[in-house]
């Protein structure tokens, strides 16, 4: 069963459908108790860091999450702000992330005298593999769905699957053992997002 976690800041229903899209067991769900019996999770999330930080503690998933993740080994798969929240800490805000990716969520910003691209980057952009790992399975000409101001600087670059490129190099997809991420929306990019969700469920 995979359980889609509702701590009421998301995107949830264009992920549940494309999902459904490939026929999986799924569990829209809001309670620490499915989440225990989860055989994978996915944290969606579009808006504020310390909003999603103080909705998962207050509904009590943030101690699931973390007994899921850490100590089950649960696989889970965060998106956008959802992977976002996998950090340490934010610019945006003041309270502490997740914690499970030595990362920072950090603000775009670009050298002195280059191009200033539009912040956020919202819009169609390529990815660039940095090896190989079976969610990016197929995917190396993959385009993706982005909307986001902020990203994440990973502290190991090892941690990084992909990268993109809106004035920085800057990390789209990350995995740290059964912890991965994408910056971009799979449910909003057609079939490279549902390639990328397909191979996340046969991970």
């Amino acid at each position: 069963m995979i359980a889609i976690i509702d701590y009421g800041i998301g995107n949830l229903g264009s992920v549940y459908n494309m999902l459904r899209k490939l026929g999986a067991d799924l569990r829209l769900t809001a309670e620490p108790a499915v989440v225990a019996s989860a055989d994978k999770l996915i944290l969606p999330g579009v808006g504020a860091f310390d909003e999603g930080m103080r909705n998962l503690a207050e509904r009590g998933l943030q101690d699931a999450l973390d007994e899921a993740v850490l100590q089950r080994r649960t696989p889970i798969l965060g998106i956008c702000l959802g992977m976002q929240l996998f950090s340490r800490r934010s610019e945006e805000d003041v309270l502490p992330g997740l914690g499970w990716i030595a990362a920072d969520t950090v603000r775009f910003t670009f050298p002195a005298g280059a191009d200033q691209p539009k912040v956020p980057h919202m819009g169609w952009n390529t990815i660039q593999a940095t090896g190989e790992h079976p969610l990016l399975e197929g995917l190396a000409e993959g385009r993706f769905y982005f909307v986001h101001s902020f990203y994440l600087r990973c502290h190991d670059e090892s941690d990084v699957l992909a990268t993109s490129l809106h004035g920085i190099e800057f990390a789209a997809c990350l995995c740290r053992g059964n912890v991965v991420g994408t910056q971009f929306h799979p449910e909003k990019s057609h079939k490279f997002g549902l390639r990328l969700l397909g191979n996340f469920l046969r991970m």
